[in-house]
Order: structure tokens, then sequence, then C-alpha cells
């Protein structure tokens, strides 16, 4: 080899270590933005769970609360039900 292609040869790999270094790092970070979407995602699935299970609750509570309503209302008398006071 001669002097010319060594320095060719030699800045080359440099460059090839560098970019190999650039690339590891980017892996590096996309690896731990990984890792935590992976974190992020089952916290948000036991969240989604918890709200959907007090969702329930809630829907089962106004569910009696519409029938307790529901069955006062069917108690309170109405006009129609009372005599006429003109018919009398």
């Amino acid at each position: 080899m001669n002097l010319l292609t060594e320095n060719r040869l030699h800045h080359y790999s440099c460059g090839m270590i560098s970019d190999f270094h650039q690339l590891s790092d980017k892996v590096s970070q996309l690896a731990e933005l990984a890792q935590s979407l992976r974190r992020e995602n089952a916290d948000l699935r036991l969240t989604l769970a918890a709200l959907s299970e007090e969702n329930k609750d809630l829907a089962k509570r106004i569910e009696e609360a519409y029938r307790r309503v529901s069955a006062l209302l069917d108690k309170i008398p109405t006009g129609e039900d009372e005599p006429d006071e003109e018919a009398a």
C-alpha cells in the first residue's frame, strides 16, 4: 500500500466508526423509548380497567336511582286519580 491509500483507509474507517457509534446511540435511545412506552401502555391498561369498573358501578347506581324515582312517581297521585269535584 502506498501512503495515499493508507490515508484514505484511515479516514474511511474513522467515519465508519463514528457512524456506528451514532447508530448505536440511536438504537439505545429507541430501545429506551420502546421500554418506556411499554410501561406507559401497561399503566394505561390498568387505568382503563379501573375506570371501566367504576363506569359499570356508576351505571348500576344510575339504573337503581331510575328505578327508585320511577317507583316514587308511580305512587304520586295524578289529577286523573282523584274524583272530579265538578261532576259531584
